[in-house]
């Protein structure tokens, strides 16, 4: 929580907010304060949410922070996931409510004005089934609709030129340098063709120019044609080494290898790849499909609530208490018999996990010789694809090799020093943790000493009347500092309330003048008022009764949209109900034969029952002794 109010202390004194809060003050708004902030840091989001919360009834107030919090697509935490707590905290400003909100906000204000700003023009209108009946609403609403389409496209094409790099004004000023250039070397060429022109035989010259331009540029690519070449040859070269030395290494093989072992080989090959294909894969893929099964399963099934996770697990518990009763029977039979496989199956067991992790390790180590194949092709690709540079030569290397030791020694020097460096911070840390015990224990005693001397805090209040009065004299410089500012500004204005009047005298005179001439506008004016006020009261009444006509069918599309809700509400109730009720008769219908069975079997004892007692008393009735009961035993007494 404290990291939370920090966060939000110190994006509330960044701009555009500069709140200037601490920890402190923030914590000791008022409810009101601190749902004005929300609204202002909301505003920041949206410029259409800057108002003045006072001026608003806070109905109106909450009804726009949580349209505005659902169109961005804010989730309330797990606490507060009841919608009517959350608005009756919002709307009372508490701050388990509004204080997430914020932290939500300031850390994704950026990302939170895209949203808001597309969706002023993304949000669809839901517009009842019963007014797209109408033709001309139709017709508004596809256009509408065609409008929200163009604009997301256009949105992107947007997005994608601001973040390839471009901008017009980069591209503006190449345009410009480009133009520059060319108009200097226009110049330049001008220049050139004016000397040139003074010379005899320039004709001559400028043709024996061109031709040595084009022979140069001939001679450039015959280079570049050469160098190619060189580096196909190089490659050449390369590729009949790599063959040669494969064709020994096979030529090797083959003098060491007999048909026998050849025909081993294939044979441990040919029992690798049969249990790769009969055991290990048909399980792998058995395993996947379970998986598969069981997660469409779980995706099929409707999304279940604490209820139903804790049926679950009392479902598991019982599953397991099952397991270990069966396991307890099991140990406590002691078949002599199981007693003599068991050996056998465990040594089957360890056999069967140590064939399996060989297979996974061969798989792996298949995987990684044709990954390793793959990047080798890869590679030689890339080579024989590039233009050729330089390949590292026998002098070459040896410098190379001479430069790498070089730096590895001093790899190793400042490896040495970094480790000195951490060896002097873990005793500087050790020091540090020892001075803050030393501090602890001094700050602990010097509570005790003060509370024996019925002084508690003297320390902390002591420290509080320093800062305080350190934020005094700052305060009572500022103070002076005002005053005198305000003295030197009244001392300007009085020199500049003399010079406007000396500056103001011809213009006085002037006025008395005006002031008749605007007598006699001020008459026509009030002529001119009563005629449009006359118009505009027509036109009030006109407004009026559209104004009605409109109430009238907002309220009429306001009470169909509420009644649709009221249906889909029902609706949803209603299947919900119906999914409880079918779970409750697959649940008795999974519990019908054994409750029955159960019943079957408690007549049978109520019937055995009442056959006991009918015995008895028939025994009763015809026994002349009494029976009486002793102990455990019975006495008959005559």
């Amino acid at each position: 929580m404290s990291e939370q109010l920090k966060l939000i202390v110190e994006q509330l004194n960044k701009d555009p907010f500069k709140k200037m809060f601490n920890l402190i003050t923030f914590d000791s708004l008022e409810p009101m304060q601190l749902l004005q902030i929300l609204n202002d840091v909301l505003a920041e989001i949206d410029p259409k949410q800057a108002l003045d919360i006072r001026e608003e009834m806070p109905e109106q107030t909450i009804k726009r922070m949580c349209a505005l919090l659902g169109m961005l697509k804010y989730k309330p935490p797990s606490n507060l996931s009841d919608v009517s707590v959350f608005r009756q905290g919002l709307v009372a400003g508490k701050k388990p409510v509004v204080h997430p909100i914020l932290h939500w906000l300031l850390q994704r204000v950026p990302e939170l004005k895209k949203r808001a700003y597309l969706a002023r023009f993304l949000v669809k209108l839901e517009v009842p089934i019963e007014f797209l009946q109408d033709d001309v609403i139709n017709d508004t609403s596809h256009q509408y609709e065609e409008l929200v389409e163009g604009f997301k496209t256009y949105h992107k094409e947007c997005e994608l030129l601001r973040t390839s790099g471009f901008s017009t004004a980069e591209i503006r000023r190449d345009i410009s340098a480009m133009e520059e250039e060319k108009d200097q070397l226009i110049k330049r060429l001008e220049r050139l063709k004016k000397r040139v022109e003074s010379v005899s035989n320039h004709q001559r010259m400028l043709e024996q120019a061109r031709q040595l331009r084009v022979e140069k540029e001939r001679e450039e690519s015959l280079t570049h044609q050469k160098q190619e070449q060189k580096n196909q040859l190089f490659q050449a070269e390369q590729r009949l080494q790599r063959s040669q030395q494969q064709w020994k290494d096979l030529r090797q093989a083959a003098a060491d290898a007999n048909p026998e072992s050849l025909m081993k080989r294939l044979e441990e090959e040919i029992k690798i790849n049969s249990y790769m294909v009969s055991e290990k894969l048909p399980k792998e893929q058995e395993g996947m499909r379970r998986t598969v099964q069981y997660l469409q399963k779980i995706a099929s099934e409707p999304a279940m609530g604490q209820a139903d996770l804790q049926e679950q697990e009392d479902k598991i518990k019982e599953v397991d208490s099952q397991i270990n009763q069966l396991i307890e029977k099991r140990m406590m039979r002691n078949d002599p018999m199981d007693d003599k496989l068991t050996l056998y199956r465990q040594q089957a067991s360890i056999i069967i996990r140590r064939k399996e992790s060989k297979a996974e390790e061969l798989q792996e180590a298949r995987e990684e010789l044709a990954a390793a194949e793959r990047e080798l092709r890869q590679r030689s690709s890339q080579a024989q694809a590039s233009d050729g540079g330089e390949v590292i030569r026998g002098d070459e290397l040896k410098r190379l090799v001479v430069k790498l030791r070089g730096k590895g020694t001093v790899y190793k020097k400042q490896r040495q020093e970094i480790a000195e460096l951490k060896a002097e911070y873990g005793v500087l840390q050790r020091t540090e943790e020892i001075l803050k015990q030393r501090h602890e224990t001094v700050q602990q005693k010097l509570q005790t000493v003060e509370a024996e001397k019925g002084i508690s805090g003297y320390s902390n209040t002591q420290e509080e009347l320093e800062r305080v009065s350190a934020i005094k004299s700052e305060l009572d410089e500022k103070k002076g500092r005002t005053l005198d500012d305000m003295s030197e500004m009244v001392k300007k204005l009085n020199s500049m309330i003399v010079e406007k009047k000396s500056a103001l005298a011809p213009i006085i005179k002037e006025l008395r003048s005006l002031r008749q001439r605007c007598q006699e506008l001020s008459q026509e004016y009030d002529e001119k008022k009563a005629q449009y006020e006359s118009c505009a009261a027509g036109l009030e009444s006109n407004r009026s009764k559209l104004e009605q006509v409109c109430l009238f069918s907002h309220s009429r599309w306001n009470t169909i949209t509420e009644m649709q809700i009221q249906r889909a509400a029902e609706e949803m109730k209603a299947y919900v109900c119906s999914q409880k009720l079918r779970e409750k008769q697959k649940m008795v219908r999974e519990s019908h034969s054994a409750n029955m069975e159960q019943m079957k079997m408690w007549r049978d004892l109520e019937q055995l029952m009442e056959c006991k007692k009918q015995c008895f008393i028939k025994a009763q009735s015809q026994c002349v002794g009494q029976v009486i009961q002793e102990g455990e035993g019975h006495r008959l007494v005559l």
